[in-house]
């Protein structure tokens, strides 16, 4: 019975990515690159429209709940970690037609409004 226990850099448990060190970095660019592979197929395949409305609404029903999946328990604390998860609400809003020339604070405006 001398079997040795193998060890793990990070495990995944009810959805969430743990590191040895207890970081979420490594869940949050878990998540992070399945919201902008969500993004993608919402953007390019899933609808034919682009009227900018029904994208945003779909990005909120479809991205958001991925971007905050258990985000009481990883919630994200270094500005790296805050800034991947953005950036994909930025890169998103960016292939939005008729807002690409606008700045990122530009586009949030318009959509809100």
């Amino acid at each position: 019975m001398n079997n040795p226990l193998f060890s793990s850099s990070s495990c995944k448990d009810l959805g969430i990515t743990v590191s040895n060190n207890l970081s979420p970095s490594t869940h949050i660019n878990s998540i992070a690159y399945s919201a902008n592979q969500h993004a993608n197929l919402i953007i390019c395949t899933a609808f034919v429209s682009r009227d900018i409305a029904l994208l945003v609404r779909a990005f909120i029903v479809y991205i958001r709940p991925i971007l905050e999946h258990s985000s009481v328990v990883w919630s994200p604390q270094t500005k790296g970690d805050i800034i991947v998860l953005e950036n994909v609400q930025r890169r998103n809003t960016k292939r939005l037609y008729g807002l690409r020339h606008f700045s990122y604070k530009q586009r949030l405006e318009e959509l809100v409004a």
